[in-house]
Formats: C-alpha cells, structure tokens, sequence
C-alpha cells in the first residue's frame, strides 16, 4: 500500500510539473496587456513585446471617457506566425475614432481584419468594410475619408522572417 501511495503521489507531482511547464510555455509565447484608450482628440500609442516581435496600436479618438481595452501578442509553437490583437473587452466601443493603425515588426501581414462591434452579450462581430482600412506588409491603418470612424476590434496575423542557414 505504502509503495502505491508513493507512485501515486510521484504520478501526481509529475503531472502537476508537466502542467506548470506547460502553463510557462504558454506564457512564453503570450501576452495580454490591459491599457486605457483615452479620447481628446490627441495620438496615443501604446505596444507589446513578444520576444523579437512587437505590435503598435496608434490611435486619436474623441467623446465619452477612457476605456478599458486589452492588447494580446502570440507567438505559434513553430515561430512562424505572430498576432497582435486589440480591443474592448465589453465588445462596442462608444468612442468617436478619428484615425487608427495597428503595426507589427518582425513579420509580414497575411491576414488583417477590423471590426466595429464584437461579439459580446448576445451581439455578434460586425467586421467594418474592406475599404474603411488598409492593410500593407506591416500595418493596418483606416483609410481617410471611408473610416466611418466606429471601432472595437483590431487582428493581424503575421509570418515572421526566419533567415535561411
């Protein structure tokens, strides 16, 4: 019995190290950042690091008071994708946005999109039309004179450049 006990008790404390690995192997390769998004009509810049790579979020917006917004970087198992993902947490935003530009250094955009409202409480994503914005090698930015100016959600996907031995 006492010889089962110390197995399970090995099994157990191996399991729970697996875990904790795990848990910081994730961690490694994640990052979620909470920042303010502050009207005033002034731009505001706010960035994530992920190892080599690192996502800007540029913005100016007017009305209302600060909101909470969140910024998550992650980088794939292989390193060969980064992504960078900006919003408001409570899904709408009620902030005028007069400009905005989401960019990532260390990789090359293969997928962008912007939204106006999130999925959130019964709502459902509503992605802002492809020429409210632009998305280049390394940005996403709206488009002057299209940007209806209604922002909630920003997701670029990006593969990194891994130089060849």
């Amino acid at each position: 019995m006492a010889c089962n006990d110390h197995i399970s008790s090995c099994v157990k404390l191996l399991l729970l190290l697996v875990v904790l690995c795990a848990a910081r192997a994730f961690a490694d390769r994640t990052k979620t950042l909470d920042f303010d998004v502050k009207p005033g009509g002034v731009v505001q810049t706010f960035s994530a690091k992920l190892k080599k790579y690192k996502c800007t979020f540029t913005y100016a917006c007017q009305g209302g008071t600060n909101e909470q917004w969140q910024m998550s970087v992650g980088l794939s198992d292989d390193d060969q994708m980064f992504s960078c993902s900006v919003w408001r947490p409570q899904g709408k935003s009620y902030l005028f946005f007069t400009q905005f530009k989401a960019e990532i250094k260390g990789a090359k955009i293969e997928y962008a999109t912007a939204y106006s409202q999130m999925a959130v409480g019964g709502q459902r994503d509503v992605a802002l039309k492809e020429e409210e914005y632009i998305v280049s090698e390394s940005s996403v930015t709206h488009r002057e004179g299209k940007f209806h100016s209604e922002l909630s959600k920003l997701t670029v996907i990006g593969r990194t450049h891994h130089d060849e031995l």
